[in-house]
């Protein structure tokens, strides 16, 4: 677990009604859990040192600094606390962490259990292979499909197999490195993941030689910071840090840090634009 401290900055400040229960529990512990995936690069995931990095904890850091500027604490202790796949929403559901900081797709089924803040990235499913191989999904039927379990990923892909009336094995992994090096070994024969996901695979692997990304996207996914269900004002909190990132650039700057060398797609490039207005 990291700790970091937010100093109180002035600012301009919003309102808090009385029934705000996740800020009256952060004024009363003097504390901020925030949560992080260790695996999904370059989006979130931790270093050698233990410590978070990538776009989403970087966004949250920000969120982080307007929280403690919006309840005037001088000394807000911001937790990173690390997660996975299969219990990150149990945890914002539970209380154990105030805000997942991951590559987490906004869905309806699981609005059922967390809330989300406005989307903060647009990511899509893509395709790893080995050099040479067919690129396109239609040359995926009869072959071994390897992808994350307990992901948005494996459920798009189940579900184009079947929109396609393809047949294909899927093949789930605990982790996307165990699924590359299957990928490797030939054990199967292409890896599916997030855009995002695959581009820090791609280019943080000493084989990335060997390695070709499809330009096909199979779903357009957007993604935000889950929150606690039932709680208005926290997330009218975060959704107005949010913008005012969007409204003075730095959203744009967290991405050049956090992804160098890849500009923003056209989906990302018309959410700087719709993202919500401060005013």
């Amino acid at each position: 677990m990291l700790k970091l401290i937010f100093p109180f900055l002035a600012g301009a400040f919003l309102a808090l009604p009385a029934s705000a229960q996740t800020l009256d529990r952060i004024k009363e512990t003097g504390q901020l859990n925030l949560g992080f995936r260790t695996d999904a690069a370059p989006l979130s995931f931790q270093r050698e040192s233990g410590e978070p990095a990538g776009y989403a904890p970087q966004v949250c850091v920000h969120v982080g600094q307007a929280i403690a500027n919006v309840l005037k604490m001088d000394n807000l202790q911001a937790n990173f606390v690390a997660v996975d796949a299969a219990n990150r929403f149990d945890k914002v559901a539970n209380g154990d962490i105030d805000l997942l900081c991951g590559a987490a797709t906004i869905t309806l089924s699981r609005r059922e259990h967390v809330d989300f803040s406005a989307p903060i990235f647009v990511d899509g499913t893509a395709i790893l292979q080995m050099k040479g191989a067919p690129g396109t999904f239609a040359d995926m039927a009869g072959k071994k499909l390897g992808v994350r379990g307990d992901t948005t990923t494996q459920e798009a892909l189940e579900n184009s197999l079947k929109s396609a009336g393809m047949e294909a094995e899927v093949v789930t992994f605990v982790s996307h490195d165990a699924g590359i090096a299957a990928m490797e070994n030939k054990e199967i024969d292409a890896y599916f993941a997030d855009q995002s996901i695959l581009a820090g695979l791609f280019f943080n692997s000493d084989k990335a030689d060997n390695f070709q990304m499809s330009n096909e996207i199979l779903t357009i996914e957007k993604q935000g910071l889950a929150l606690a269900r039932g709680d208005a004002e926290f997330r009218l909190l975060v959704d107005t840090a949010l913008s005012e990132l969007y409204a003075n650039g730095t959203m744009q700057k967290i991405f050049a840090d956090a992804i160098p060398g890849v500009q923003p797609g056209l989906a990302m490039r018309a959410l700087y634009v719709i993202a919500p207005t401060v005013e």
